[in-house]
Formats: structure tokens, C-alpha cells, sequence
């Protein structure tokens, strides 16, 4: 596959958020900076903070919007425009209230399950053919306590939980870039869930 791969993280910037369920996708993000030694730069006519670094030797610009979640299509598409990805060379990786702590999918296409980060990329991007990586965050239980859940911080044990999903997640990057997407899916989905520990 030439080209290079455009990997955005979805979260909110800011020290208030760093720790909060809601940047799961910036988690995901630092930790491919962080094997790849490649520190993130400002871009501020782009709306995002940037790394560009080779994953398994192919090029690859990892971004932060910076626009906060709710406007997250916004960055997404000044990047795509101006590095002309195209959709099938884009991946985004966010929150998953659906899925639970410890477990990471990948996902092509479909519906942007009320999630709103991924509802504003729907806008502005057009083609909800790209590629997703989703981060378990596991559910509050009630609708009315989702705003509140994903904005505070989670338990020492869960987000232990979700450094290992992402480790995983990352550790399968490497058949993604290579186009290898559905052994990527494999590979990853058949990790074995966490046992979750008594309460």
C-alpha cells in the first residue's frame, strides 16, 4: 500500500479532560506517538495537534482535533483535505459505551451509534466508509448519567483495563497499515476478554 494512513484520535483537549473516559481516542494516539518516539506539533490553521511518523514502515499522520469532541468532523476534514486521504486510508478511534472496559474492536463503516464526535466527522467528511477502532469504556447503566460517566475519570482497575485493550489494538496496527484489515479484526476480536473483577 503506498501513501500514507491518517490515524485521529477523538477526545477533548485540555489537562481538565486528559484523564476522562471521553479521550480514550487520544489515549490510543499517544501511545502510537510514544512507540514511535514521534512528539505531537500544533497545527493551528488544521484545528489539530499532529505526529507524523512511519508505523511498521509506512507513513503515517496521527491527529488530535483540537476542536473539542462535538466538532471533532471539523479537524478530521482540514486534514484529510489537505494531506488528500482518501477514506479508505483513514481511521478513527474513540469511545465505545457498547463494548467494556479491556475490549477494543475494529469496525468498518456503519452507523455513528449516537456518538457525538463521530456524528460531526459523518457531517463534514460525507462517506461513513472509514475505518474505526472502538475503545470500551463500558456503560453507566442509565442514559441520563452518559454525559457525566464519559467526562470523569475511571477506576485505577478499568483503566487498566483500557491501556491493555490498547496496547492490543495498537500491536494489530500493523496488518491494518499493510491493508490486511480483516486478519487485523482477527487477530484483535479474538483476544480474550478481561474477567471482570468482583465487585
Amino acid at each position: 500500500m503506498s501513501g500514507h494512513y491518517v490515524i485521529a484520535g477523538l477526545g477533548n483537549p485540555g489537562t481538565k479532560y486528559a484523564e476522562t473516559r471521553h479521550n480514550a481516542g487520544f489515549w490510543f494516539l499517544d501511545l502510537l506517538a510514544e512507540r514511535s518516539g514521534t512528539p505531537f506539533r500544533t497545527q493551528s490553521k488544521l484545528q489539530a495537534e499532529l505526529a507524523k511518523t512511519k508505523l511498521f514502515d509506512r507513513d503515517c499522520i496521527l491527529v488530535k482535533p483540537m476542536t473539542f469532541m462535538n466538532n471533532s468532523g471539523q479537524a478530521v476534514r482540514a486534514v484529510v483535505d489537505y494531506y488528500k486521504t482518501p477514506v479508505d486510508r483513514l481511521l478513527i478511534a474513540y469511545d465505545e459505551l457498547d463494548l467494556p472496559p479491556g475490549v477494543a474492536r475494529l469496525k468498518q463503516g456503519g452507523g455513528h451509534g449516537g456518538h457525538n464526535g463521530l456524528r460531526d466527522i459523518f457531517r463534514h467528511i460525507g462517506n461513513p466508509e472509514f475505518l474505526r477502532l472502538r475503545i470500551g469504556i463500558g456503560h453507566p447503566g442509565v442514559k441520563d448519567a452518559v454525559t457525566g460517566y464519559v467526562l470523569s475519570r475511571p477506576s485505577a482497575e478499568q483503566e487498566l483495563l483500557t491501556r491493555h485493550a490498547l496496547s492490543d489494538a495498537a500491536d494489530v496496527m500493523r496488518e491494518v497499515l499493510a491493508g490486511e484489515v480483516s486478519r487485523a479484526m482477527k487477530t484483535l476480536h479474538t483476544v480474550a476478554e478481561p474477567e471482570k473483577g468482583k465487585t
